[in-house]
């Protein structure tokens, strides 16, 4: 079951929501990478990561979600985390990625704070 991955995409006009399912590992952190640079490419600068789906995620996994927020700060865009367990979010927040990315409790929240 942890090799097994997937992300879904919603672009709207003003947003995309990009939620993963997995392993938040290398493999799937590639294709979140590379998914999320061809939005910000396309002109979406305000991004949520729906987490909720996605259980573990390694050091490689966070080194590319800091990249997604180095993309988009870049070009003076928003990246809001949803979903995030409990755990997720201490790390998150032990690390300092919430000093640079919203963690919202649900996706509508994380639309809504952009």
């Amino acid at each position: 079951m942890l090799n097994k991955f997937d992300i879904q995409i919603r672009a709207e006009q003003e947003y995309a929501v990009l939620e993963t399912a997995g392993y938040l590992n290398d493999s799937l952190g590639e294709q979140l990478s590379k998914k999320a640079q061809e939005l910000i490419e396309k002109g979406y600068t305000q991004l949520v990561i729906n987490l909720d789906k996605t259980a573990l995620i390694n050091s490689i996994g966070i080194s590319i979600l800091i990249e997604i927020i180095e993309a988009l700060d870049e070009r003076n865009g928003t990246l809001n985390f949803c979903g995030l367990s409990a755990t997720q979010e201490r790390t998150f927040r032990m690390m300092a990625i919430a000093k640079y990315a919203g963690i919202y409790p649900d996706e509508k929240t994380a639309i809504a704070n952009f």
